[in-house]
């Protein structure tokens, strides 16, 4: 998959799609700043925006998110005083024992 990147001076603000070729079948990711056709690199077709299917996940920030995850709950141990370290654990066990 390729990426191509082109500034667009009316527009500072680039954003990141996918675009495929119907003749060709050429999928890449391109850098743009408006939604101006594209032509492909490969056979200069006008090119698609592939919109991604609902319910997809960015795979980077799936694993940023994993990776904060990880490392959250011993940071945040370690951070902590004992002394608020027992008190989050006391108010734990008695919301816990609320609602039995």
């Amino acid at each position: 998959m390729a990426v191509i990147f082109r500034p667009d001076p009316d527009n500072p603000q680039p954003r990141v799609v996918t675009r495929r070729c119907p003749v060709c079948e050429w999928v890449g990711i391109v850098v743009v700043g408006s939604q101006d056709e594209e032509d492909c690199p490969q056979c200069h077709a006008p090119t698609a925006i592939e919109v991604p299917a609902a319910g997809t996940k960015n795979p980077h920030a799936a694993a940023l998110g994993r990776l904060g995850g990880v490392r959250g709950g011993k940071a945040r141990a370690e951070a902590l005083s004992a002394k608020r370290r027992k008190e989050i654990a006391r108010n734990a066990a008695l919301a816990r024992w609320r609602k039995r």
